[in-house]
């Protein structure tokens, strides 16, 4: 089968390799759309480590069943699904509390490290076990879907953010993420959304997707903007998804008293925190990692409209452009967001 591989940093290949073996309990997929994650791109480069060649990149991506194991029960060859980015193991004390995403023995598709490799989606096909599959309305395309790791990450983080109807969010950091997070914010019970970002695109394409106000944090305050929108009050919950010690400190100076930050973006291993604004303000903080079970209801939202992903989508590209597209994106293209690998597209 034809997959674009990670022979060595910053090299991808398109090349055939043995299409991948199933398991009685797995799932054979033909994918129909990737996307590229910032996290491949890191791992192109080699600066996060988790990617050492040679690997199959790709854990956002949704496809056709080409065929199925012999104790699968539910999938039958042709069905429309997508599935998680993360294979949990169904058997550890996390999994049977409804914990997946901290699983014991979690491996992520795509992923390189020192514990395992897992081929990811960068290909034809990819193996995947029945467990983590979700089945794909009809009128739900392979594109839009393929987005539904990323929004299952926003739809937990909202589902970790303890919100009372009415409530007034900020959300900082307007990327992907950051769009997804604020529909995912709104549809929980938030009245008030506040977008904050560097970059003024991203801010349109916030109030687009719903955002009541945004602040472009590099020609105002966002503390004061924040306690303007907020009659003095400050925000009821604050979801930060950079990952970086500036942001993690607004999106806690934008917080009432009382109120709670999630903690979404993962950029920087370590961050400081203002940790006498937390404490003296009782501030709750959340940690939320990938998603939990969300998958059905991330199809519902997106099927539904009540989550819209199109804006999100740079590029849709056959897999012979992939390392084109992955240059692209580490040299900073311009207002990019998500670029989709289609491996039954035409180049």
């Amino acid at each position: 089968m034809k997959a674009l591989l990670l022979s060595e940093y910053k090299k991808l290949d398109l090349t055939d390799i043995p299409q991948p073996e199933i398991g009685p309990e797995d799932i054979l997929v033909q994918v129909q759309a990737c996307g590229i994650c910032g996290s491949d791109i890191h791992g192109w480069d080699g600066s996060s480590g988790r990617r050492v060649p040679p690997l199959v990149m790709g854990h956002e991506a949704a496809g056709t069943v080409a065929a199925v194991g012999r104790d699968v029960k539910g999938y039958t060859e042709g069905d429309r699904i997508t599935f998680d980015s993360m294979v949990w193991c169904g058997n550890c004390r996390f999994c049977l509390s409804g914990q997946s995403n901290l699983c014991e023995n979690r491996m992520v598709l795509g992923v390189s490290c020192g514990d395992y490799r897992r081929y990811g989606c960068f290909a034809e096909y990819v193996s995947v076990p029945a467990r983590i599959c979700c089945h794909l309305p009809d009128s739900l395309s392979f594109e839009h879907a393929a987005l539904i790791e990323a929004v299952s990450v926003a739809v937990h983080a909202a589902n970790r953010t303890p919100v009372t109807l009415g409530d007034t969010a900020v959300v900082v950091g307007s990327g992907m993420i950051g769009l997804l997070v604020i529909q995912a914010i709104k549809q929980k019970g938030c009245t008030q959304v506040i977008a904050t970002d560097l970059n003024a695109s991203r801010l349109e394409v916030a109030r687009k997707l719903g955002a009541d106000a945004t602040i472009n944090v590099s020609e105002e305050d966002p503390v004061a903007r924040v306690l303007e929108l907020t009659n003095g009050r400050g925000a009821d919950v604050a979801l930060e998804v950079v990952g970086a010690t500036p942001t993690v400190k607004s999106a806690i100076d934008c917080t009432r008293k009382g109120g709670a930050v999630t903690l979404v973006g993962n950029l920087a291993p370590t961050v400081e925190l203002p940790l006498q604004s937390v404490v003296t303000r009782e501030i709750s903080v959340y940690g939320s990692c990938a998603s939990a079970g969300e998958y059905p209801a991330c199809v519902d939202l997106l099927a539904t409209g009540r989550i819209k992903v199109e804006d999100m989508i740079t590029a849709r590209a056959p897999l012979e452009q992939g390392h084109e597209w992955f240059e692209r994106l580490y040299s900073g293209e311009p207002d990019a967001m998500k670029v989709l690998l289609c491996p039954t597209m035409e180049s």
